[in-house]
């Protein structure tokens, strides 16, 4: 049976997930801490709740989105091996779902952010799901180490 390249964890794959994590963890948090408050102070008292609860959701899902990069990162550096990797405290943080009921009465910039983050932690979630999620080393470090060990 072939295998799916496009699956593979690459260095490449990861620090491009990781780039998008951290932009959309400066956007959520320039949002909810500066923007957003014009757009909560607006919003009925409960779905005012709700959208603070569904800011600390977004913060959730995308440290454990970054936890879980950090991770793949180290294994790729050599830091950190595959099992190493795979235990219970490396592997990605549970996140909890959001309410689609509150979600339809958010702000629009608000339910993008929400929404961005779900979607991200998704991927990632289908990455460390998928058989072929443990890290494959990179070709120049390979070739650097074997042109260590040879001189």
């Amino acid at each position: 049976m072939e295998r799916d390249d496009s699956l593979r964890l690459t260095s490449k794959l990861v620090d491009s997930l990781y780039t998008e994590a951290m932009l959309l963890a400066d956007e959520a948090r320039a949002y909810f801490d500066r923007h957003g408050r014009e757009d909560r102070e607006g919003l009925d008292p409960i779905v005012r709740v709700g959208f603070s609860c569904e800011s600390l959701k977004v913060t959730t899902r995308l440290m454990h989105i970054i936890a879980w990069l950090l991770t793949q990162r180290a294994v790729h550096a050599g830091e950190l091996t595959p099992v190493q990797a795979r235990t219970p405290a490396r592997r990605l943080g549970d996140a909890q779902e959001s309410d689609p009921a509150l979600l339809g009465q958010l702000p629009k910039a608000a339910l993008a952010i929400v929404t961005a983050s779900q979607e991200l932690y998704a991927r990632v979630q289908r990455l460390e799901e998928s058989s072929d999620a443990t890290p494959h080393p990179s070709p120049a470090r390979g070739l650097l180490s074997r042109l260590e060990r040879s001189f």
